[in-house]
């Protein structure tokens, strides 16, 4: 199990980088701000958001795709990194990501939970499973990976959004 940890989370690294391209993308007023839908979703869940997320993740993948010249690299790749599979993993792990976090905002509207206020453990997990689900078609995460990505995310959420509040990307550190 220890030596799947690194791969595992290399593998979901674009929805990690995905997942957090949506703050940036908002502190640097790139356009496509428009909310999807206010009533449904919340006034955070933007285009703007699934396209710099998507974008985000085809970023990753193609770095990842460049470091396989290298043998540690190409070594801990659990995905074949084709020319044509760059598209179909960026909408599966940058899309995917953001559709999680899309369907975890519409129910904390419906259980009336402001926008911003904690919701755990779906904060921390709503883009990992989303991207799990998306990721199914093309490769089956084993329950010993499945454990290994949801056990850890937490920590590397809580970690990343303290460091965005410490850099006045986030209002709160959670």
């Amino acid at each position: 199990m220890k030596e799947q940890i690194i791969p595992v989370l290399y593998m979901f690294l674009p929805a990690f980088f995905a997942n957090t391209c949506p703050v940036f993308a908002k502190k640097l007023s790139l356009p496509f701000g428009k909310a999807i839908n206010k009533n449904i979703f919340g006034e955070n869940k933007t285009y703007r958001g699934f396209i710099f997320g998507t974008l985000g993740a085809f970023l990753i993948l193609t770095i990842q795709k460049l470091f396989l010249k290298n043998d540690f690299f190409h070594s801990i790749t659990l995905l074949d990194l084709s020319f044509s599979n760059l598209f179909i993993f960026s909408i599966v792990f940058g899309f995917g990501a953001l559709f999680g976090d899309l369907i975890k905002s519409f129910f904390k509207r419906r259980l009336k939970i402001a926008s911003g206020k904690a919701f755990v453990p779906f904060d921390q997990l709503d883009f990992i499973l989303s991207s799990m689900l998306f990721l199914y078609p093309f490769y089956k995460v084993s329950l010993i990976q499945a454990v290994i990505v949801l056990s850890i995310t937490p920590f590397l959420h809580l970690a990343s959004n303290i460091i965005a509040f410490a850099l006045k990307l986030k209002k709160v550190w959670y």
